[in-house]
């Protein structure tokens, strides 16, 4: 099996329980809610996403089969130990499979996952973090951490207590109206101490 994938680099974790670890970004190319295409968004089931996934021409970008993904992967991290490699998208597990994360626990990192939830989560992924979107059935109800981009329309927060996970956390929308969304964030979080803020440090300090 081959992997497209769109980007490939070596950044500081910017968001959510794992905020400031240094982590290898692996970003997979396409998603099931959004093509990525701005003439689609408005009918997408997603339409606030922030984040480019169409094709493979980002930075390390291109097509892979296993072998080669995670030689590549090796390479960009370099020496030392701690091996993070962080595995988003688009929706990455619409093309992580078994033998891919083998290969890359193998290489010795440790795997962590940033899904819509709609799709199952295979074994052998270390760290899953579900950001839910509303109107679209979740199907991965259970993980680390559970992060809600706030606010949205048509998804209720209560609902959510329940499912299982360690960390419930509420981050701003990265959207036009940015400040009135961070303070709907902080007014949330103060009202719902269950609930942690988390904000996209990575923006914070210019980092990728």
């Amino acid at each position: 099996m081959s992997y497209s994938v769109k980007e490939m680099f070596v950044t500081l974790q910017g968001e959510g329980a794992q905020a400031g670890r240094r982590a290898l970004f692996v970003r997979f190319s396409g998603c099931n809610l959004w093509t990525g295409r701005e003439r689609h968004r408005a009918t997408a089931d997603c339409r606030f996403c922030d984040t480019d996934f169409v094709g493979t021409d980002g930075l390390n970008g291109g097509r892979y089969d296993c072998a080669e993904l995670v030689a590549n992967m090796v390479g960009l991290w370099g020496e030392g130990e701690s091996r993070f490699a962080v595995m988003t998208g688009g929706e990455p597990l619409l093309q992580i499979d078994a033998p891919l994360l083998k290969a890359v626990r193998d290489a010795g990192f440790e795997i962590a996952v940033e899904t819509n939830g709609t799709i199952a989560a295979p074994d052998g992924i270390d760290w899953i973090c579900v950001s839910p979107k509303a109107g679209t059935r979740i199907v991965q109800r259970s993980g680390n951490e559970l992060k809600l981009v706030w606010p949205q329309n048509g998804i209720d927060p209560d609902g959510l207590l329940d499912w299982r996970f360690d960390h419930f956390l509420i981050q701003p929308m990265d959207c036009v109206e940015g400040d009135a969304a961070r303070a709907a964030a902080i007014d949330f979080v103060m009202a719902n101490p269950r609930w942690r803020l988390s904000l996209q440090t990575h923006k914070l300090l210019g980092l990728p």
